[in-house]
This record gives structure tokens, C-alpha cells and sequence, in this order.
């Protein structure tokens, strides 16, 4: 068992850098040759397009193929798409191109994830699914300073994230004995978790709109009051780095009090973060500690969601429930961005926070009122 989780964890890392390192490198590429940011953004929204078109067949596929092979073969995929990529340098080749590296991006993640959810102890799950979390965000945070270091000339970026990934090929390879098969009799489909497990759902839409959010539009909001490009940088890396620093700890607490109650404190204290960005925003050097906790708090959602899951579902009706995860990932993926930038252009730079904070304004109602039970909903519709 111990060793299955470390082959997921391993292959997760080394897998989360390469992807760390390709999402800015191929931006930066097609900046550099004068493509329209239009077109830029409709060539990034493919690999969230593959992730919501492939995920309701992985469960299916899993079942006939096998989940070791299906993440072997997707980890051999990504790596020879990355080799094209760095071939055709046409944009629109990489369209196709980045769609499958979506594809190719879900199978692996979601195979990870539910062998790490099967394998975790009940007692401690939340820390196991809060190092995971760790693991992938160290790993997205290395990619681009990896790319600081080797440039985004020529083929040595390329080259990097093509061994990044044959890197994780001999943790799975090794591991195999030890790795869960989800061919059980249980039969769900991915949309059956909509009724299933709603919450968790909206949970994961919410972090995902989050995380795609200030990754893009977060430095703009800073450069809109004022900051300089280093400062907006800077607002980016601290929120990163307390992501990293602080899911162990929010998995701690997932072991010991209640998912739903602990997912409306998170929700809520995202929901203070938007106020208080807004008010420390120019000048106030209390804008970095909550920026540190912001991130955090913001991400343990998924967190939650995640560790829930695993605690009530197991076998083949958790690969389902990962694959919706993966559906409600792309679609947070694609929402959020296009929504928090049409509010900023609307209302100015405040639409970012207004957005963000409606959305986990939201989040935390809901978890909240199925935090009740039957009878205290009752007497709510009663009164």
C-alpha cells in the first residue's frame, strides 16, 4: 500500500512540474511571435476543453483497459505530444495537439488521485490527500522557475518536460503490484454524481475557477492599482507558496471535524479575502500574510471535496466520482477566467474580487445549509 501511494505521489510531482513548465512555455512562444492574445487564449482553453470531453469515459475505459495501463499509455502520450509541439510550431496545429495533451492530462490525475484515495488510511486521509495537494501545488510552482532557468528558445524546454515525464514512467512501472484496478461491479456514471455528491462538485468548480483566475488576471489586478510587474509577480508567488505550506495542515483539520461545516469556514474565509484585497490592496503590508492564507484556504476546498469522496465512495464509483471532478475542473477551468475578465472590463479591476467572492459566497450557503438535517431545514421553511 505504502508503496503505491508513493509511485502516485512520485509520478504526480514530476508530472505536475513538466505541466508547470509547459503551460507558460508555449504562451510565451506564441507571444513572442506576435499572435493576437485572443488567439493565444483560445489555443491555452483546448487542454480544459480535452479535460471536460475525455473525463466521462475514463470510468468506462478504466473498467475495459485497466487503470495501470491507461496511465502508462497516457504518460507515453504526453510525452511524444510534447515532442510534436516542439516539431510544428504552426498555432494551429497545436490546437489538436493541445487537446489531446488535455486528454492525456485528465487520464493521468484522475487515475492518481482515485489510487491515492484507495490506498489512504480512513484515519488519516485528509493529511495523505493534504500532501498530495502539496506535492502538485510544489510542483505547478517549480515548472515556471524551471523555465526562468533554461529559457523558452529552441529545444532544451521541450527536452526538460519530455524527460519530466519519463521520469514518472518508472514509478508507476515499479509500483504496479501495489496499485488498485477499479473493475468492481459498481456501475456510475459521471453525471450521476451530480445527485450523488453535489457539493463536492461545486467545491471543485469553485477551486478551479479560483485557481484559473488569479493565475491569470491576479498580477493585471495589481498592475490596475498600481504595483509594478515584480509586485504583481510577487502577489502570485506568496499566494502559491502558502497553497503549498498549508494544505497538510487543512487535511488535518478534515480529519477531526466535519467536511461540510470545515468547507463553509473555508468558503466564508475566501469570501474575506476578496473584502480585505480590496481594502489592502494599495499600500498596506498586511496584503501578504492574507494573500499566504488566501490561497490556502481558497484551494482546501479541493481538499475537502476530495477527502470526502474518498471516505464515502471507494472501487469503481470513485474513479466516476474523480472523472466528475475532472469534468467540474475544466469547466471552473474555462468559467472563471472568461467571467472575472468580462467583469473587469465592465466594472474595473474590482470585478476579479467581486467574482471570486460571489462564487465562494455561494459555495459556503450551500455548505451550510446541507450541513442541516432534514428537520432543522424544516423548520427553516417553516419559519
Amino acid at each position: 500500500m505504502k508503496k503505491g501511494i508513493v509511485a502516485a505521489f512520485s509520478t504526480i510531482g514530476v508530472f505536475c512540474l513538466t505541466t508547470g513548465l509547459s503551460y507558460p512555455l508555449l504562451a510565451l512562444i506564441l507571444e513572442n511571435r506576435g499572435t493576437s492574445t485572443g488567439l493565444i487564449g483560445l489555443n491555452a482553453a483546448m487542454t480544459p476543453l480535452g479535460i471536460i470531453v475525455s473525463s466521462p469515459f475514463i470510468p468506462m475505459l478504466t473498467r475495459r483497459i485497466g487503470a495501470w495501463f491507461m496511465c502508462v499509455a497516457s504518460l507515453c502520450l504526453a510525452a511524444v505530444l510534447l515532442v510534436m509541439l516542439g516539431v510544428f510550431r504552426d498555432v494551429m496545429i497545436w490546437f489538436p495537439l493541445r487537446f489531446l495533451l488535455g486528454v492525456a492530462n485528465t487520464v493521468i490525475f484522475i487515475i492518481s488521485e482515485a489510487w491515492i484515495n484507495q490506498l489512504a488510511e480512513p484515519g488519516i486521509r485528509g493529511r495523505t490527500i493534504g500532501l498530495y495537494n502539496t506535492i502538485a501545488a510544489a510542483g505547478f510552482a517549480l515548472g515556471p522557475l524551471a523555465l526562468a532557468l533554461i529559457g523558452s528558445q529552441g529545444w532544451p524546454p521541450f527536452l526538460v518536460g519530455v524527460a519530466g515525464i519519463l521520469m514518472a514512467l518508472p514509478f508507476v512501472v515499479m509500483a504496479r503490484e501495489h496499485l488498485p484496478e477499479f473493475n468492481g461491479k459498481e456501475k456510475a456514471s459521471v453525471f450521476s454524481f451530480f445527485s450523488l455528491a453535489p457539493l463536492l462538485l461545486l467545491a471543485v468548480a469553485a477551486a478551479a475557477l479560483f485557481d484559473q483566475v488569479v493565475m491569470s488576471l491576479l498580477p493585471i489586478y495589481g498592475l490596475r492599482h498600481g504595483a509594478t510587474e515584480a509586485t504583481g509577480s510577487l502577489m502570485l508567488t506568496v499566494l502559491i507558496v502558502g497553497n503549498v505550506l498549508l494544505q497538510i495542515p487543512i487535511g488535518w483539520l478534515a480529519d477531526r471535524f466535519s467536511r461540510r461545516y470545515l468547507l463553509s469556514w473555508l468558503a466564508f474565509a475566501t469570501v474575506a479575502g476578496c473584502i480585505l484585497l480590496v481594502w489592502w490592496i494599495e499600500g498596506s503590508t498586511l496584503i501578504w500574510p492574507m494573500l499566504f492564507v488566501w490561497g490556502a484556504v481558497a484551494f482546501g476546498t479541493y481538499t475537502i471535496a476530495m477527502t470526502d469522496l474518498g471516505d464515502r465512495f471507494s472501487g469503481a464509483l470513485l474513479l466516476a466520482g474523480n472523472s466528475a471532478f475532472g469534468v467540474m475542473w475544466g469547466l471552473g477551468g474555462i468559467i472563471g477566467p472568461s467571467v472575472s475578465g468580462v467583469a473587469m472590463d465592465l466594472m474595473g479591476p474590482e470585478g476579479l474580487p467581486l467574482t471570486l467572492g460571489v462564487t465562494f459566497a455561494i459555495l459556503g450557503l450551500v455548505a451550510c445549509w446541507m450541513s442541516l438535517s432534514r428537520v432543522e431545514r424544516e423548520e427553516v421553511f417553516s419559519k
